[in-house]
């Protein structure tokens, strides 16, 4: 019952749970094990042994334990064994995290003491993991839940793992994209959002800006090399979709991204930069959308005052009115991924698709400064010009609880590049069993009138556009004229529709979009291909 030093494996019979267990810790591979021991001297684990790593314990406290009855011997006499609670993450279904709690009862006070030092000496050495954080909660989003979610399944755990924090309820849109422009950052490990793809909108925004204007980095040329941000972010979903917590974690749990904190996973990812007329208009992460996505947001902008419904409202009128846009769109391959739209290789946790293809992307970049970028891009340029019902842009797979595969299943979140998705003008049946796709397994690319491209740069000039210096009067003339009454159930064509660009409208027709690799990293770890067996509490 013994145990060996502290810089050797530990290993002690233990009490869990009324049950005699040999327990292990493993310095060398950063593993607590614990299994049933029929007796001292029990062999190696097997089958049923639990297990739990160092980085997924959240903290080790000191406690009361009880054995209660089944004790026999020395064990049955101690009414108040000393013992200690590991706090750990236990996987659940879905790719959701919970909080576990373990409780081992120890025979002696010398034991337990060297217990709690080891694992504690073992938490000190994972300096991933934040200590101070600046928290941004927006109480309108969603639901109106953020507060409430924060104060109940955050805070505690944030407390447990001895994680202080700055705490900013907003009381206006760009609040927290405004104050990371302006406060002292310096003292945080990383800022925290609590709400929806908006509030997460807003913090990006803010802290790219912020680290641009640091770099002396001019956001609004084009092709400029952006800095990546030392601090990691942060998402506690609590908004209506929380698309961007979906495809990076796999869940929009508030408790599983609350752990991914507070256990220091980081995660790379790609921005896209949307330019137009040599200005800076947003970035985006996920979804870059005109005609069908572009005007559902349009309109549904103009219908707030019907909250949460106005999405559905606003896509069931979209879809009947089935305009398509006429444009061009120029985009350069991202010849440098490894991976394709269509491979059937989702982005999932320690992805190799990424991993290689930022690899691919630095070599390439290597060449450029011999001054070969120019005349390669000007070979490898492609042109598609058509009459389009939607253009999708996605840096991520872009997936919910509505469309669990999401709009391209296969998009990753660090390769530096996006897929460009074009949907041809066809009929409302064929974009309807497009749409379903999005619902199911299925190839959702696996129709004549859907193209999907990988690229890096990428720019659409509708055929309609105006120049923004142009006469609006005249051109809103000319959109009120165009009236389809002969054939009321064709696919009508209208002048030029809006971008949604993470959920927000962007009314310049003309942009230029370029994907930035890896330039700001989250707390999370991606995808879990196949969560491991959660040790029981």
């Amino acid at each position: 019952m013994g145990a060996t030093g502290a810089a050797e494996p530990l290993r002690s019979e233990l009490w869990v749970k009324q049950q005699r267990c040999a327990v292990s810790l493993e310095p060398a591979r950063a593993l607590l094990r614990w299994w049933r021991s029929p007796g001292p001297g029990a062999g190696a684990p097997g089958a049923d042994a639990w297990s739990v790593p160092v980085a997924e314990i959240i903290a080790v406290e000191e406690t009361d334990g009880k054995l209660g009855g089944g004790g026999a011997g020395r064990w049955q006499k101690m009414e108040t064994p000393f013992a200690f609670t590991v706090h750990c993450v236990k996987r659940a279904r879905h790719h959701r995290w919970k909080w576990a709690q373990v409780t081992f009862c120890c025979p002696e006070e010398q034991l337990c003491r060297l217990w709690l030092q080891t694992l504690r000496a073992m938490l000190e050495t994972l300096t991933s993991r934040p200590k101070h954080l600046l928290v941004f909660i927006n109480p309108i989003g969603g639901k109106r839940k953020g507060k409430r979610v924060y104060e109940q399944k955050v805070a505690p755990l944030f407390a447990l793992a001895s994680i202080t924090a700055d705490v900013i309820v907003t009381e206006h849109a760009n609040q927290a994209k405004e104050t990371l422009y302006e406060i002292n950052l310096e003292s945080y490990d990383g800022i925290v959002c609590v709400g929806g793809d908006g509030m997460f909108s807003e913090v990006l925004h803010g802290l790219v800006g912020r680290t641009q204007r640091s770099a002396g980095v001019d956001q609004d040329h084009p092709r400029a090399a952006l800095a990546p941000s030392g601090l990691r972010i942060g998402i506690i979903p609590a908004g209506s979709t929380d698309c961007v917590c979906y495809s990076t974690v796999g869940t929009s749990d508030a408790e599983t991204s609350a752990l991914h904190i507070v256990v220091g996973d980081s995660l790379a990812m790609d921005v896209s930069s949307v330019h137009h007329g040599g200005t800076l208009l947003r970035y985006s992460v996920s979804l870059l959308g005109y005609g069908f996505y572009g005007d559902i947001i349009r309109d549904s902008e103009k219908k707030r005052w019907m909250g949460l419904a106005r999405y559905d409202f606003s896509g069931i009128k979209t879809f009947l009115s089935h305009h398509c846009y006429e444009g061009t769109v120029s985009f350069l391959p991202a010849q440098h991924t490894v991976g394709s739209p269509r491979d059937g290789k989702p982005c999932r946790a320690g992805c190799s698709v990424c991993r290689q293809s930022r690899q691919q992307l630095q070599e390439e970049q290597k060449k450029a400064l011999y001054g070969l970028d120019n005349a390669e891009e000007v070979e490898e340029w492609q042109v598609v010009c058509g009459k389009f019902l939607a253009i999708n842009v996605t840096n991520m797979s872009c997936a919910c609880r509505r469309s669990p595969q999401g709009l391209s299943p296969a998009a990753h979140l660090g390769d530096g590049s996006c897929d460009l998705i074009l949907i041809r003008k066809c009929s409302r049946f064929n974009f309807l069993r497009f749409l379903l796709r999005h619902t199911n397994q299925c190839d959702q690319f696996d129709f004549s009138f859907v193209e999907v491209y990988r690229v890096r740069k990428f720019q659409f000039t509708s055929k309609h556009a105006e120049d923004e210096d142009s006469d609006l009067r005249e051109r809103g003339k000319a959109r009120f004229a165009h009236i389809c009454r002969e054939h009321p159930s064709c696919c009508c064509e209208a002048s030029s529709s809006s971008w949604n660009c993470d959920g927000e409208v962007l009314h310049s027709a003309a942009i230029e979009v370029r994907v930035h690799c890896q330039l700001v990293r989250l707390f999370a770890r991606g995808i879990e291909e196949d969560p491991k067996q959660a040790p029981r509490s």
